[in-house]
């Protein structure tokens, strides 16, 4: 195929450039309805595109000209038989996995440490899951992957499972063995949907880890926007249909239901232009993203009292492979969290990061990085460090992560349950029938029929009281929770 054609984007080029009477939405009509400010901030060229599926333009619902050709070629690209424009993000695509797959009742194998899409999907679709533990890491506080011996005991203990849902990478990007996951799963003749979010250039360097297509995966949701150049809320669904274990045509089915049907065109004109770019140029720039984040990562590891993981981290199931885009910056010998760690860099260097937890920071090298990005970065850890680092301090900051809560009803059965709300603090032993989750990265810490101990009560006011983003009840402060009614017992 022609990697250097933008079949969607250059239409749209075409199709402003021929200056039509426009008598359908959006109103704005090539921003002459517009706020003024803002036209001038975007500029007439993004509005010009900000078009809807004419003719001309084809209809993502159902294309059959240039999105079905940029499609094609997009599929190509990351070695897919059919690849699906999501201008939903890769949360819309997550869910076209699941929905696509399970049915109510079904049961589908899981991590724990998923993101909330995966979740939502589970309470529309009506599936049970069936969670697998993630590798934990005490020393640097964070959760790896699952691994193929705890994917074999689910798949042991419950062959009816309908599918299996493997993160690769982890945000921090950390690997299990896929290829070995999808070869076990298969052999059972299951289907393994991968959340690809944060693994859009591992599809275009041998250096990084396997990509889901490459393992042989059934479907992946790639996230293009967080690391491949396209507008943010733009991703991609990839499907392998060679194994026979998904219907493509189903597929685009459950995708066009969760898909708007004012497709931006805006979006989806960068996902074909994101697509040129990497078919063409993505080895060349995941290499240079490579070559700083490792330089970063050796000028980090000798700035006192931070650590920033490398190679030396692999070995384990869990840890089979590793993306060094990805700079998970440990600071607990700093004595400080890294929400305070985070809030230092905005104030005192105006430099924002991926995400902070109770002990780290997150910093991802990307395409758009240069030189100068790093050596910002590496400036402000020196500082950063000068300012907090004391030699032979002892006083660390340990956070005892809970166990997982044991899940007592399907959550979809929480979710739309009776409910009641009562005090947090007092919630103990009640059933929720909310998410609790930190965002970012968006991993639920309570889900909708799991079972809340004091364990959980006392790690999420751990969280509050630092000032990480907890997120997800209805009451925003988590005063209060959303409980099942719990009926009186029959004597």
């Amino acid at each position: 195929m022609d990697h250097s054609k933008t079949p969607l984007f250059t239409a749209l080029k075409n199709h402003a450039a021929s200056n039509p009477v426009q008598f359908h939405i959006p109103g704005h009509k090539k921003g002459r309805g517009s706020d003024e400010e803002f036209r001038q901030f975007i500029g007439d060229n993004a509005l010009s595109i900000d078009l809807i599926n004419i003719a001309p333009l084809d209809d993502l619902h159902q294309p059959t000209g240039v999105i079905d050709e940029a499609q094609a070629l997009a599929a190509d690209a990351f070695g897919a038989d059919y690849t699906y424009f999501s201008v939903q993000g890769t949360s819309g695509a997550i869910m076209t996995m699941i929905l696509s797959t399970c049915s109510p009742g079904d049961k589908i194998i899981i991590p724990r440490n998923i993101h909330k899409s995966i979740m939502s999907a589970i309470v529309f679709s009506g599936a049970k899951p069936v969670f697998v533990s993630p590798a934990r890491d005490e020393n640097l506080g964070i959760d790896h992957g699952i691994t193929t011996t705890s994917v074999k005991r689910a798949l042991d203990r419950h062959p009816d499972a309908k599918a299996v849902l493997v993160i690769n990478p982890t945000y921090f990007g950390l690997c299990a063995d896929l290829k070995e996951i999808v070869e076990l799963a298969h052999s059972r003749n299951v289907p393994v949907l991968v959340d690809e979010a944060h693994g859009v250039l591992i599809h275009f360097h041998e250096d990084l880890p396997t990509s889901a297509m490459e393992a042989g995966a059934d479907m992946s949701a790639t996230s293009v926007h967080k690391l491949g150049g396209s507008m943010t809320q733009s991703s991609v669904l990839n499907l392998n249909v060679k194994n026979g274990l998904i219907n493509p045509q189903r597929a685009q089915t459950i995708f066009s239901m969760l898909t708007t049907t004012s497709t931006s065109y805006v979006l989806l004109s960068s996902l074909d232009t994101s697509r040129r770019n990497l078919a063409l140029n993505g080895h060349a720039i995941a290499q240079k993203a490579i070559e700083l984040a490792q330089y970063a990562r050796s000028e980090i590891n000798m700035i006192d009292g931070l650590y920033c993981f490398g190679k030396e981290i692999l070995g384990g199931e869990a840890t089979h492979d590793l993306d060094p885009t990805k700079l998970t910056i440990h600071v607990r010998h700093l004595g400080i969290t890294g929400y305070e760690t985070e809030n230092w860099l905005r104030e005192h260097y105006n430099l924002e990061v991926e995400l902070s937890d109770m002990y780290n920071i997150l910093c991802l090298v990307t395409p758009g990085d240069k030189e100068d990005t790093i050596e910002i970065l590496l400036s402000a850890l020196r500082e950063l460090s000068d300012t907090y680092y004391v030699e032979n301090q002892a006083y660390e900051l340990v956070i005892k992560i809970p166990e997982i809560p044991l899940l007592s009803i399907n959550p979809r059965e929480a979710f739309y349950g009776d409910t009641e709300v009562i005090p947090f603090k007092e919630s103990a032993d009640r059933i929720i029938a909310e998410f609790i989750y930190v965002y970012p990265p968006g991993i639920p810490i309570l889900l909708p029929g799991e079972v809340i101990s004091q364990d959980n009560i006392d790690y999420i006011i751990d969280h509050i009281e630092v000032g990480l983003p907890v997120k997800g009840p209805e009451d925003r402060y988590i005063h209060n929770i959303k409980v099942i009614v719990e009926t009186d017992a029959i004597f």
